[in-house]
């Protein structure tokens, strides 16, 4: 087993977790025999966020520098978000009856999508939470980067969500944003493994067993709870099984990839989905799934395909736009 293959196939696991996203969000009936399976598409956000803090940790590693890290964040999630999400908060805004407030809630939201932090609103909620673990990753990794025992402060996030759930004053104060809470773990995990996996560690033949064996109980155990016991447990107890599955799942379809290589439409196509995957989040609800539901009753196959098929251009010509408009920041301040 060779850890180095997770960076390998980076894109082509960004395509997979996208796709089981986009499984999620289409969603099926309560009562279905296949709800506890589909609710698992939910996994793509945590595995984007282990493929995340990994690729931060391969680019401070390269350069510690701060403000060229934030500015490197910038460009790469501020075009496409500007476009599709400023756009959908500008045209739902009632500009006849504006007052102060409903002007800077709109200047916010075009910002930071403030009312996520505010009344957990969830919509495109995972950019506004990518980019708040983006403020604080450079800290950690400078921190990791001259201690590497100071990855075990990745227990604090764990105990938080604790904290979150059970001590009052905090679940009060700040248990609304609970899925962004139980997701902050898994992401400093990824700059934890990071190096192991730059370092392309290979582990004995015999660790597949563990893997299996882990991937196989937590997928069971998730599926089983949300199945049985959907919105009667507290986020963050499935998220620490989500820990669990979403890096052994991270490491079995890298193994997957890797003997897909020959077969190389396949992989293309999933790297090719996990290049633009920022621009079909934004897009494929909102903009695609919504107004199809309202015009049409698809079964669930037929939903996801047609979603996929209008999603996936849109996404690559957005994509293209941000990045003319990332390379012309670049160039401006290269030459400043």
């Amino acid at each position: 087993m060779n850890l180095g293959k997770i960076s390998a196939y980076r894109g082509e696991l960004m395509g997979f977790a996208i796709l089981i996203v986009m499984l999620f969000h289409m969603g099926v009936p309560r009562s279905s025999s296949w709800y506890g399976l589909v609710r698992m598409g939910n996994l793509g956000v945590d595995i984007f966020l282990f493929l995340s803090g990994m690729g931060l940790w391969y680019s401070w590693s390269k350069n510690p520098a701060l403000r060229q890290f934030y500015f490197n964040r910038v460009i790469r999630i501020y075009p496409a978000w500007l476009i599709i999400a400023g756009y959908y908060f500008i045209s739902r805004f009632d500009f006849a009856h504006a007052t102060v407030d409903s002007w800077i809630n709109l200047v916010m939201q075009v910002l930071f999508n403030w009312n996520f932090w505010r009344f957990d609103q969830l919509t495109f909620w995972y950019v506004p939470a990518t980019m708040m673990l983006y403020v604080f990753a450079p800290f950690y990794m400078e921190a990791v980067r001259r201690n590497p025992a100071c990855r075990w402060l990745v227990v604090f996030p764990l105990m938080w969500c604790i904290m979150v759930t059970y001590i009052t004053p905090i679940h009060n104060a700040v248990g609304h944003i609970e899925i962004f809470w139980s997701r902050v773990p898994i992401f400093f995990l990824g700059i934890n493994l990071a190096e192991s996996i730059r370092n392309k560690t290979t582990l004995p033949a015999s660790t597949w067993v563990m893997v299996v064996a882990a991937f196989v109980v937590s997928l069971g155990a998730c599926v089983w709870l949300e199945q049985m016991k959907h919105g009667r447990f507290p986020l963050y107890t499935e998220r620490m099984l989500y820990i669990v599955l979403a890096i052994t799942t991270v490491i079995i379809m890298s193994e997957v990839f890797d003997r897909l290589r020959s077969v190389k439409f396949v992989n293309a196509a999933f790297a090719f989905v996990g290049g633009i995957s920022l621009e079909i989040y934004l897009l494929h609800v909102e903009y695609v799934l919504r107004p199809l539901q309202k015009a049409y009753s698809l079964p669930y196959w037929p939903r996801f395909l047609v979603v996929l098929a209008i999603s996936v251009p849109l996404a690559w010509i957005i994509s293209k736009v941000c990045s003319f408009i990332t390379n012309r920041l670049k160039t401006l301040t290269a030459n400043r």
